[in-house]
């Protein structure tokens, strides 16, 4: 008789179950997950405005500014003779932007 009496609880315990790993995913979507999407979209923008004259900084810290550009590729002027090549993305950031040309 006493089993009979008794509710089932299958349902509740189930979703009792879920609802810790729902609020974790939840919790590392907005302190992990979103910013770093956010910075990356920030960066693909930062490199696809890139234009000749630019003065950067690469992240392995040598500074240079942008003589040709091509859709992955820099090339860099760091002193008077010196030209240097390197992958779009090697660019850390822009430190002055050149002026925009009117043509």
């Amino acid at each position: 008789m006493l089993l009979a009496t008794a509710e089932p609880g299958g349902a509740g315990g189930i979703i009792g179950m879920i609802w810790p790993f729902v609020l974790m995913f939840a919790v590392f979507y907005f302190l992990l997950i979103r910013p770093q999407q956010k910075k990356q979209k920030q960066r693909t923008s930062m490199l696809s405005q890139l234009k000749k004259g630019d003065k950067i900084s690469t992240i392995g810290g040598l500074h240079g500014t942008v003589v040709e550009l091509t859709d992955d590729t820099v090339v860099l002027r760091v002193n008077d003779t010196t030209k240097m090549t390197f992958e779009r993305s090697a660019i850390n950031t822009i430190i002055t932007s050149a002026p925009a040309v009117n043509e």
